[in-house]
């Protein structure tokens, strides 16, 4: 049994597979198009969320490094990832690689950590979103019942006429001096509701379904619109904030100093140990530039425009990091920057009223799109699972009009709309993080595979410095990982004996490689 669960799948094969007329996706993306979907999919929460948190608990100005840090470790993977995409242009990404390198049972595993990527990603991220949309249609009067705006049991009150969550509302009042006691009998005395449905962030994964299924090239076009706006934003931050400093140069030297505050004590509160769990924090903020190569069957040229995309994508990205960070720790104290719009409060600390606005509008943009390239990675997953016979038929389905997995897309749409009203985004994105390290880690492991048993395979990109990059993609992921908690590592385990039972209860009896069956599985 075991030499059957770790058969690979020869690459003539799942290239043959790609091109079956009657599961042909529409090829229609340019290497812009797969720049921005790169983009689209990266810039999100990271930025417009844990960047303050980063910076406030854990590495105070030294962001700046943990956002190199984790952008170096990013670049290895994307090395790694821009090889096997130019070889095998599939919708299945890490999945697919894995299958022709490591095997059926790697395959499958990787298959089903992705979906804490792709799935609770995009889940995580409709959460960020409908907190941005609420305070901003909060800002202009308009009144969502709270018991519709957050998770089951997220306890909000009303503060200065505006619904928020109570976690956030303590810490500031104990910065205004008050005791305990005080902070306590104040809060007693506003108008108090327990949330039992995000519905904002259910209607939004409905939406960019029901995008999804209308077509690649419709979805990629709105996506494109986004990015412009969303970059165009950020821009405008670094231009207003960098516009302030050089006027008050005092105002970034004292917020800079000490660059890395020295440690408290406690591994990983700032000092060295702090950039680096810094970058373990905001790792979330990388994720998604592997999701460009899911849609290498969509691409017009994948061998050459892929790892344009995941590469082009991932060094935009790495440098708008940096130059936001960096600004926006100059612009406040950093211990100012624990709460949940970072970079609004900071455009509020040059003094231009409009900017809080446009920041908010700019990450409900930005978050949109993440969500869109997301989902969009997940069902081409499933795709590729299903014409593979891991997963039933159906999951395969081409829509004969739009060209699309529209039985899968559908499916995870509602899958993720109900994570996304009922869980908690913390919860979420921790799952995220090690999911996709994991993912990582398997993809640096099957470049070095496929050079010993496969060097002869045209390569029109190849990953520079083998194996030094995917060991050392490798070696950093791992290390990221072990930083997370241990309820993390159990929901990780949880979740993969769960897809075992699923691997042998169905996967490994359906599989079309295990019964000798070359013809992908039939579907409408």
């Amino acid at each position: 049994m075991a030499s059957n669960i770790f058969r690979t799948k020869p690459l003539a094969q799942i290239l043959s597979d790609a091109s079956d007329s009657e599961h042909a996706l529409k090829r229609v993306l340019g290497p812009v198009n797969l720049i921005t979907l790169g983009i689209g999919a990266i810039i999100g929460t990271g930025i417009f969320v844990l960047t303050g948190a980063a910076a406030a608990q854990n590495a105070g100005p030294a962001v700046v490094l943990s956002f190199v840090l984790a952008g170096i470790a990013s670049a290895f993977a994307g090395l790694c990832y821009a090889e096997f995409a130019s070889m095998i242009p599939i919708a299945g990404s890490a999945y697919t690689y894995g299958y022709a390198t490591l095997g059926e049972f790697f395959a499958w595993v990787i298959g089903w950590d992705l979906i804490l990527e792709y799935a609770f990603g995009a889940a995580t991220v409709a959460v960020g979103w409908s907190g941005y949309v609420n305070s901003f249609l909060q800002d202009r009067g308009i009144v969502i019942p709270p018991l519709l705006t957050a998770s089951p049991g997220t306890k909000l009150v009303l503060f200065h006429g505006r619904w928020e969550p109570l976690a956030s509302i303590t810490p500031m009042l104990a910065r205004q001096g008050l005791t305990p006691e005080q902070i306590a009998s104040s809060v007693a005395a506003m108008p108090q509701a327990t949330a039992i449905f995000n519905l904002i962030s259910f209607l939004a994964i409905c939406a960019v379904s029901v995008i999804l299924v209308i077509g690649i090239k419709e979805s990629a076009g709105f996506n494109t619109a986004i990015v412009i706006v969303k970059v165009g934003v950020l821009l405008v931050f670094i231009g207003l904030a960098a516009r302030y400093l050089l006027a008050n140069p005092q105002v970034a030297t004292a917020n800079w100093h000490p660059f890395i505050p020295p440690n408290t004590g406690e591994y990983g509160k700032y000092g060295v140990s702090g950039i680096a769990t810094g970058a373990a924090v905001i790792f979330f903020a990388y994720i998604g530039f592997d999701a460009v190569s899911t849609a290498a069957q969509e691409a017009r040229n994948p061998r050459r425009d892929m790892p344009i995309g995941i590469l082009g994508s991932l060094a935009i990205c790495t440098v708008l990091y940096i130059l936001v960070s960096g600004l926006l720790t100059g612009l406040l104290p950093y211990s100012a920057l624990n709460v949940p719009d970072p970079v609004a409060r900071g455009v509020d600390a040059t003094g231009v009223r409009w900017g809080s606005a446009m920041v908010k509008l700019g990450a409900v943009m930005g978050l949109s799109s993440t969500m869109l390239v997301m989902l969009l990675g997940q069902s081409r997953i499933f795709f590729s699972m299903s014409r593979d016979g891991l997963l039933p038929e159906w999951a395969s389905k081409v829509h004969k009009r739009f060209r699309t997995p529209y039985v899968s897309t559908i499916l995870v749409g509602i899958l993720v709309a109900t994570f996304a009203a009922l869980v908690p985004i913390h919860v979420l994105g921790h799952l995220v993080s090690i999911g996709t390290l994991l993912a990582f880690v398997i993809v640096c492991a099957g470049i070095i595979v496929l050079r010993k048993k496969n060097p002869d395979a045209p390569r029109p990109f190849r990953t520079p410095w083998v194996p030094a990059v995917p060991l050392g993609g490798i070696v950093v992921s791992l290390y990221m990982m072990y930083s997370l908690s241990l309820d993390t590592w159990m929901r990780l385990i949880i979740w993969l004996v769960i897809g075992m039972v699923i691997y042998f209860g169905y996967s490994r009896r359906h599989s079309r490689l295990g019964l000798g069956n070359s013809a992908p599985a039939k579907g409408d």
